[in-house]
């Protein structure tokens, strides 16, 4: 009875500083805002594309549309989004510590000569200027461990993953002999012989060379360098977070293509990388000494939610997506779960980038004072939102 105040003055406290709707920033756009489960896209109109790329010296082809991309504190799993006790609707410096992991990364493959990203410019810790791409319709999965989906499979006796044969006598949560490229749709694609028309299906590389247009590489080559940068990427950042004593798992790239200053078109790293939403990290030292794993990304929240419903069923059956939507609708989870994620989060991107996470006091207001600079403030929105209801972070 003591503790429940106390939760609830401190969830009024944090949710202040937490930015979990993203999608009505007075942000200048002629078209419908674009948003996922964490991030939301303002399509810039073409003046203010064009604007831009010119007088930030953008390396954009003429006529590239170019956007405000924002994220927010929003926390995703088992594809719905939840919710914590006294008003908390996201998890504080989720976001922030979200964009400054893939910034990092992003900067090192670009200084190591890899490729480029679609992000232009870093205004603020919640929002990065992107170029428009052509995506690859590809969720591009690489896989250092034997664990998760992969592991659930082979314990039930599947020994072709994607394509590719699995040795026997793999335990779970073992290293695997070499790096697996395990691809799955991006979106629900029509029309390709042999791919179900779902969301998020494994497919094989031999789905890819068959159909490569329809899953939108350019040229047939381009599947061996998509390959390329994936494996570069992944070793640089398994690399780098074995220095800090982390193991790197599993992680998801996305690819898309774009065209430079020159009108040449090239292919990019796209949406995040190495982030505790995209990839699995475990502690090194436990992992190493006690064969425990201590995950440093979501899949510790996942594993908690699996454990806190008395059906875990609810959120691992496709089937049962109503009842998985009204389970996260109608429970607030303990705000010490956020807490306990924040704490994850902030840790692991201040161990990554080696610098302390910035605090944002009101992420809304700096996002639109930051932009406004930028002239992309579409002032009779912002001033009718200063005199009617304001929504609420």
């Amino acid at each position: 009875v003591i503790c429940r105040p106390r939760q609830t003055s401190l969830a009024t406290h944090m949710a202040s500083k937490v930015l979990a709707t993203n999608t009505d920033l007075p942000i200048k756009t002629d078209k419908p805002v674009h948003f996922g489960k964490v991030r939301a896209v303002y399509w810039l109109t073409e003046e203010d594309s064009a604007r831009l790329a010119n007088e930030r010296n953008y390396d954009v082809a003429p006529g590239s549309q170019l956007a405000v991309m924002v994220i927010s504190d929003r926390i995703s799993a088992f594809d719905v989004i939840w919710h914590a006790e006294g008003g908390m609707n996201g998890v504080p410096n989720k976001g922030a510590a979200l964009n400054a992991i893939s910034n990092h990364w992003f900067k090192l493959f670009r200084e190591k000569g890899l490729a480029d990203s679609h992000i232009l410019d870093i205004p603020h810790p919640f929002v990065w200027i992107v170029q428009k791409a052509r995506p690859v319709m590809i969720e591009a999965i690489a896989r250092q461990y034997i664990t998760g989906s992969m592991w659930r499979d082979y314990s039930k006796g599947g020994r072709e993953f994607c394509g590719i044969k699995i040795p026997d006598g793999l335990s779970s949560n073992q290293k695997l002999p070499e790096l697996l490229i395990t691809p799955s749709t991006k979106g629900i694609l029509t029309g390709i012989p042999g791919v179900p028309e779902v969301d998020d299906v494994n497919i094989s590389r031999s789905d890819i060379e068959s159909n490569f247009k329809a899953f939108n590489f350019s040229e047939m080559s381009d599947i061996d360098l998509y390959e390329k940068l994936l494996k570069e990427g992944f070793a640089l950042i398994s690399q780098a977070l074995e220095e800090l004593d982390q193991v790197f798992v599993d992680t998801k790239f996305e690819f898309g293509y774009v065209q430079g200053k020159d009108g040449n078109e090239k292919l990019i790293y796209m949406d995040e990388v190495g982030t505790p939403d995209s990839s699995r990290i475990w502690d090194g030292p436990l992992y190493r000494d006690e064969g425990k794993v201590v995950e440093k990304s979501k899949e510790g929240f996942r594993q908690l939610l699996l454990k806190h419903f008395p059906d875990p069923d609810i959120l691992l059956n496709k089937d049962r997506m109503e009842e998985r939507k009204a389970l996260a609708k109608d429970n607030a989870l303990p705000l010490s779960v956020f807490m306990e994620v924040s704490k994850t989060y902030t840790d692991i991107a201040e161990k990554i980038t080696g610098k302390n996470l910035p605090v944002c006091e009101n992420p809304r207001q700096e996002i639109i004072d930051i932009l406004d600079k930028y002239g992309l403030i579409d002032d009779k929105a912002h001033k009718s939102e200063q005199t009617g209801d304001k929504p609420n972070n």
